[in-house]
Formats: C-alpha cells, sequence, structure tokens
C-alpha cells in the first residue's frame, strides 16, 4: 500500500512538471535545454524556471513585446562553463547573444546560424575550439561579430566577406591560420580585426602569405558564391594535338621548375652565408644580443641591430619613467617604437629576458604590441608596435587644433577598460600594470586605445632607491593604500583607471592646479561637485556632444572605481560589463564613425 501512495505521488509530481512546461513558451522550453548545457556555478540562472509562463523577466533574457519570442540572451562574465548547445538554432527570432567573458569550451555549433535575424554575436574570451561555422555567413543581418580570445582553429571562412551589414569585426587572439580571404566586407577590416593570430597572412595585416617553395604568393581569390565555368567537349579528332601540346607544356613546365628549384637552393646557400656572417659579427661582440618574440619581424639581425645602433636626438619621439622613446623606420617604412630602458632590473639577465618573453607573448587588440628586445654594449631597447597618433595625455592637454569628442573619449574609455581586464583577468600569470596613466594610453590612426608599459613597473626598479618597496607609477592616479603600503594590487589598477576615467571627462590632469590650491585631488573636487549636483562644470567644455545619460554613468563608473575601500571598488570586468551594457550596447554604431567624425 505505501508502495503504491509513493507511486501515485511520484506521478502526480511528473504530471504537474509537464503541466508547468507545457505553460511554458517554446523559447522558454529552449532556454532551458540551453541552460541543461551550461556549467552555471554561481547559481546566475537560478530564476530560469519551467514553472513560468514565459522567459522575458528571466535573468539575461529580453523579448519581442508583441510575441514574446525571445530577442536578446545577455549573460556576459557570469563564469558560466559548459558548451553552447545546438537547441539555440530553436531561437528563430534571436537577435543578441552576448556570453563573452565566461569560460565556455566546445565548438561554435552550426545550427547557430540557423537564427537568421541574429544582429550582433560576442563570444569573446571563452575557451571555444574547432573552426569558424562556414555558415557564419548566412547570418545577412550581423553587425557585430567578435569572437576574439578563444583558441580557434582553421581558416577564416570566406562567406564572412558576405555580410554586409557588418561594421565590427574581432577574430584577433585565436590560432586561425592561412591567408585572410581578400573578399567582400573581409577586405574593409585591417591588422586589429586579425592580430594574435600567428599563422595568418594576406593584404589585411601587411604580410605576404608564401608558396611551397618559400616565394611570396599572390593568389586569386574566387567569389565566395562564384558558378564554375562550364566546359565545352573536344572533338575526338582534335585529343591528339592536345596531347602533344599537353606534353610539350608538360616539359617546359619541369624544366622551369627545375631552373627555379636552382634558383631557390643558390638563394638559400646566399642566405645561411648571410645569417653565418651575422652571428660571426654579433658574437665578435658579446655585449650585442637580439631577441625577436613573435618571430614575424621579416629583417635581419644586422638590419635591425643597424638601425638601433644609428638612433639618436632626432629620432626621440617621448620619454616616460623607464626611458626615452625613439622612432625606427626601416629601409620598407615600416616604423617601430624603441623604448631605452634606463632603469636597472632585478636578477640575472636570464630572468630578465624570460620575464620579457611573456609579455612578449600577450597578444590584444587594445595592448601595445611588444616585439623584441636588444642588448647593446651598455644599453637596454624594447622594440614595440609604433602607435601614430601618440599618447591620450597630448590629445588632451597638449593638442591644440584637435580636441578629443565626447564618443571618442567613450570609445577610448572602453578599449583601455578590454586592454586592462586581459591583463587581470585572461593572462597567466595574471598582470597588475601599476602605471595606468593618459601618456600610458596611446591612440592609433583609428582613434583605437592600446594600453602601454604594462609589465614594465615590476620588472624594472630605480636603481638608485633604498628600499626595499618602491611605489612605482604617477602621482594623481596612484590608489592610498598602495602609497602606504607600496603593495600594487588589481584593486590599485582600478582607483587609476577610475582617475583616467575623470581626466577623460573633465579635460584636466589629476594634479591640475585648480585643485591643489584648493587642497584637493581630482577626485576629492569631482565628489564635491556631484554633491552639489553641479554636472555642467565637471564635463570638458570641449565636449560639446555629451549627454548626460553617459556622463552619469561614467561618473558613477568613476566614483566606484575611486572609492577609499579596495574591497568596494569593483573589479575591471565588472567594470568592462557596465561600460559596454550601459554605452557601448545601446548605440554600437557610433563606435563605427571615420576618424574625421570623432574630433
Amino acid at each position: 500500500m505505501g508502495l503504491l501512495v509513493l507511486l501515485l505521488s511520484a506521478l502526480a509530481g511528473a504530471t504537474l512538471l509537464s503541466t508547468f512546461t507545457l505553460a511554458l513558451t517554446e523559447d522558454g522550453k529552449t532556454l532551458l535545454e540551453i541552460k541543461g548545457a551550461l556549467n552555471d556555478s554561481r547559481s546566475f540562472l537560478r530564476n530560469w524556471k519551467a514553472s513560468d509562463d514565459n522567459p522575458c523577466n528571466w535573468t539575461g533574457i529580453s523579448c519581442h513585446p508583441h510575441d514574446q519570442r525571445v530577442s536578446s540572451i545577455n549573460l556576459p562574465y557570469m563564469q558560466l562553463g559548459g558548451i553552447i548547445s545546438p537547441s539555440i538554432g530553436k531561437l528563430s527570432r534571436l537577435q543578441r547573444l552576448a556570453l563573452h567573458q565566461n569560460s565556455l569550451h566546445g565548438s561554435i555549433p552550426t545550427e547557430l546560424t540557423y537564427c537568421t535575424e541574429l544582429k550582433a554575436l560576442y563570444l569573446r574570451a571563452n575557451y571555444l575550439q574547432g573552426i569558424i561555422p562556414p555558415e557564419i555567413g548566412n547570418l545577412s543581418h550581423l553587425t557585430i561579430l567578435d569572437l576574439s580570445s578563444n583558441s580557434l582553429k582553421g581558416s577564416i571562412p570566406p562567406s564572412i566577406g558576405r555580410l554586409t551589414h557588418l561594421r565590427f569585426l574581432n577574430l584577433s587572439t585565436n590560432f586561425l591560420s592561412g591567408e585572410i580571404p581578400n573578399f567582400g566586407m573581409l577586405v574593409t577590416f585591417g591588422k586589429k580585426s586579425f592580430i594574435g593570430n600567428l599563422d595568418l597572412c594576406g593584404h589585411q595585416i601587411q604580410k605576404p602569405c608564401l608558396s611551397s617553395l618559400g616565394f611570396p604568393a599572390e593568389l586569386p581569390h574566387a567569389e565566395a558564391n562564384e558558378a564554375p565555368v562550364p566546359t565545352k567537349r573536344v572533338p575526338h579528332y582534335l585529343n591528339g594535338v592536345l596531347i602533344g601540346a599537353m606534353s610539350a607544356m608538360g616539359l617546359v613546365l619541369m624544366l622551369l621548375l627545375v631552373f627555379l628549384w636552382v634558383c631557390l637552393l643558390s638563394r638559400k646557400e646566399r642566405v645561411a652565408k648571410k645569417y653565418t656572417e651575422v652571428k660571426k659579427q654579433v658574437g665578435r661582440d658579446p655585449g650585442i644580443k637580439l631577441i625577436t618574440f613573435q618571430g614575424d619581424l621579416p629583417y635581419s639581425s644586422s638590419e635591425i641591430i643597424e638601425k638601433l645602433e644609428s638612433l639618436d636626438e632626432e629620432d626621440v619621439v617621448g620619454s616616460g619613467g623607464f626611458g626615452t622613446v625613439y622612432k625606427m623606420v626601416m629601409n620598407d617604412y615600416s616604423t617601430f617604437a624603441v623604448k631605452r630602458i634606463d632603469r636597472s632590473c632585478e636578477g640575472s639577465d636570464k630572468i630578465f629576458e624570460r620575464e620579457l618573453e611573456i609579455l612578449g607573448s600577450i597578444k590584444h587588440i587594445n595592448l601595445v604590441n611588444l616585439r623584441g628586445y636588444c642588448r647593446l654594449t651598455n644599453v637596454k631597447l624594447l622594440i614595440y608596435d609604433y602607435v601614430a597618433l601618440g599618447s591620450l595625455d597630448h590629445f588632451l592637454h597638449e593638442n591644440e587644433q584637435e580636441h578629443l569628442n565626447w564618443n571618442a573619449r567613450l570609445r577610448t574609455a572602453l578599449g583601455s577598460a578590454r586592454g586592462l581586464a586581459y591583463l587581470h583577468h585572461d593572462c597567466c600569470p595574471r598582470i597588475v600594470h601599476r602605471d595606468i596613466k593618459s601618456s600610458n594610453i596611446l591612440l592609433d590612426e583609428d582613434l583605437e586605445p592600446h594600453v602601454s608599459d604594462f609589465g614594465l613597473s615590476e620588472l624594472l626598479v630605480d636603481e638608485d632607491a633604498h628600499v626595499t618597496t618602491v611605489v612605482a607609477g604617477t602621482f594623481g592616479y596612484l590608489a592610498p593604500e598602495y602609497l602606504q603600503s607600496g603593495q600594487a594590487t588589481e584593486k590599485s589598477d582600478v582607483y587609476s583607471y577610475g582617475v583616467l576615467l575623470l581626466e577623460l571627462v573633465t579635460g584636466k590632469r589629476p594634479n591640475d592646479p585648480s585643485f591643489v590650491k584648493k587642497g584637493l585631488n581630482i577626485v576629492g573636487w569631482m565628489n564635491t561637485l556631484v554633491r552639489e549636483r553641479r554636472l555642467e562644470d565637471i564635463v570638458d567644455k570641449r565636449c560639446t556632444d555629451a549627454d548626460v545619460g553617459t556622463v552619469e554613468v561614467v561618473l558613477d563608473i568613476a566614483s566606484r572605481c575611486t572609492n577609499a575601500n579596495p574591497d568596494a571598488r569593483p573589479s575591471m570586468s565588472e567594470v568592462l560589463q557596465i561600460l559596454e551594457e550601459e554605452v557601448m550596447s545601446p548605440c554600437p554604431s557610433e563606435f563605427s564613425e571615420s576618424h574625421s567624425d570623432r574630433l
């Protein structure tokens, strides 16, 4: 009897659950299938319940108002594991999928391409593997595609070139290989969309592809949907003539290949001889050493060393806390920045070089690329990619002709946050910058920000210092606890970033004389004006396009970042999430304007 009661109870429970599931919309059922493939270790999705009528109030879910179909899945920074379920393809009205900065693995399901209304796809900073599905070219409405910082392999599908509405593409920091298709929309994106894939080549990154014989190859690119050319049937009586002609052509081709092979061997012998001469030349002076970290500097050691040794005062483009910066132009007009280190380093040269190799392996669209290291007789030199427009400090405080408008400042805040969040959360070991400031944010031709000098504060020390704990960084940007203890943490970087945000909003340096004479710094000055509701006195008068909504968001982030209590400050991943959701997501088109529109 007791067994019968238990059986009836279980049957009633199953019937009740079935009733709940039937009450839920089809999109809701699909979301539960997707949740089943995820590892929600922090229970962020605990309100995804089968007993609801629809999923429109679930965490991260938005719906179309008229039919309650799911329009958006927004679940970044949720520490979600597991895989992206193929069931995602059932959400046919989905327009935005944001799963970036999680711990997802597995492949990108091809079923995702059934979401034909998809406009924005954010899968950045996960552990996704496999290839980029060629079917992704069927998402004709896609405007944003961000697959960066994963472990994707294989070639870039030419079908992406068919996405005529695509305005933002980021495939950087993966393991993609081969030639970037020179087709359609893919032609419109430059190096920053592909950086960090060492086996890629093509016009977009100014890296020629090599043929099997080692020569630069320029291959024709067919349209992805190009129809095959029909062939005509050859009359029988011409077969003999054609066979003879083909035999002759085969013989000529064979002779040509033999000739090219002989030339190639001769060229290899010359290169080997030249390499031996360079090695002997460097070997004669044990004080000279050159290391390239990414292996893609297309110059011989002698060419680089000759250029480095010829740098003088006329090539100086700046100076900072670590030394003088030079502009080095190679014979092919490629340009690099060379930083002469004026501080000593702790430990042996081998330890120093090993630490530099770690920094040289870090690649991100918003970090300045460290290409190599050279030790001349009495000088240590670091070779970086050259960032054309100079520092944010110069644009905000010294450039009288051109001014950054509000949209450009928002983009600078966003890109700097991405670079810093990458150092804090995605590098292994994690890196604390220690010297975040406007002069260490460099702007390229597209006004894209690049964080520079990361890792150097810990690697280099002041040789004249007489204390074991040395405070690196710039006063005005330094967190109170860092000044007191000398211990740099990720939260002290967050404080410096908050000061940088205030500098972007106000157009004033942190140590502006108007603050100092009142006994305040920029943080205290801002807090005073916010309490008095004097927002118009905070914003730089040159930002005539600033809107109240985004200004308030940025000031709120800055206030949280500069909290006197380090534990109350957000992490950089949390800062980035707020910026992406509150500033970028509502109007992504603002971040695809031309250079002239931003100034």
